[in-house]
């Protein structure tokens, strides 16, 4: 698989990333197992989780099959923290919290570093120098190589990046950011896009898929096996099925038919190929998902495909996205 530079620092991560949401709630350790094994097994590199994720047991089954699996050096671990169980106060970027959140992450993963350690979510009640502080705090305390963020809109990645780089060597420039990212969710590109591509920071799209519905599974029906027949994550799924999103499914798989494809190749090769992006972190529920999504390898899409799903799919951003004198 092809490696991207993250942002920019010298890391090196594949193009397609591992997510493991699921694992430990959906996806038990055998299945856990299997997709690592595969996505290795290809070149996959970067694994992304939480400590969220599973109520911990993401970071714990991740932690025991490296254990036993795959060698440490060869993957590239990514975690977060910030968010929290408390339904007064969703994010608590705290330096407190996130650096005896970090500690707990490392001991579930059994490994003394994370690759790159992100603030889940930005947090409005504590001052942004002292969540910043604690990514400081990791690197040079060798417990993170790199660090990120996730969920930032554009206002608050670009102060948080800026902020880091005003300080060359004494704080630590921001590698990352972690967004959802489709086809049928574009709004990244209003203001994160063009902060994160100004400031040397990759973006990690999470969802590329659009949540699943980007794969064409519901486009007749809901199967019954699937995140939207399922009480828990139907709300999760339920907004991208709108005559919107029906639409833009449709040219996907015009697209697919056209270039004897899947949409899930199709949707997952236009957001990986995308100005500013690192790497698109994929779930599966089981091995034989995840080797659907990694075989977009070997797809580039033709530019007429890229401009058919652009102008489908197109955001409305007016005022102040454009030059207002031509508005």
């Amino acid at each position: 698989m092809e490696q991207r530079h993250l942002g920019r620092t010298g890391l090196r991560v594949s193009r397609i990333g591992l997510g493991t949401l699921t694992w430990g709630r959906d996806t038990d350790e055998h299945d856990a197992a299997d997709q690592l094994k595969t996505f290795w097994e290809v070149g996959g590199t970067l694994v992304d989780t939480a400590d969220v994720y599973g109520g911990g047991e993401a970071e714990y089954l991740l932690g025991r099959i490296l254990e036993r699996l795959i060698p440490r050096r060869d993957l590239i671990i990514a975690t977060k923290a910030g968010s929290v169980p408390d339904p007064y106060r969703r994010f608590d970027g705290s330096r407190g919290h996130l650096l005896a959140a970090l500690d707990d992450s490392l001991e579930r993963l059994g490994t003394d570093y994370v690759d790159l350690w992100q603030v889940h979510a930005f947090d409005t009640e504590t001052p942004l120098d002292e969540t910043l502080s604690a990514l400081d705090i990791a690197v040079t305390s060798g417990r993170a190589r790199y660090a990120g963020v996730s969920n930032f809109c554009g206002w608050q990645l670009a102060k948080a990046a800026t902020w880091q780089l005003a300080a060359p060597g004494t704080r630590t420039r921001l590698a990352s950011t972690q967004m959802e990212y489709s086809l049928l969710q574009r709004g990244v590109e209003r203001e994160v896009l063009p902060a994160a591509n100004d400031l040397g920071v990759g973006l990690l799209p999470s969802s590329p898929l659009g949540r699943g519905v980007l794969t064409g599974k519901y486009r007749h029906s809901t199967p019954p096996d699937s995140r939207g027949a399922s009480e828990q994550m139907a709300p999760f799924v339920e907004p991208y099925l709108d005559g919107a999103a029906r639409r833009i499914v449709d040219a996907v798989a015009t697209a697919a038919d056209g270039l004897a494809t899947t949409p899930l190749e199709v949707a997952l090769a236009w957001v990986r190929d995308r100005p500013g992006v690192v790497a698109p972190i994929v779930g599966a529920r089981n091995a034989q998902q995840l080797t659907a999504a990694l075989s977009v390898e070997s797809l580039s899409l033709p530019d007429e495909i890229c401009r058919a799903l652009d102008d489908v799919s197109a955001p409305v951003h007016r005022y102040p996205d454009q030059d207002w004198s031509t508005l």
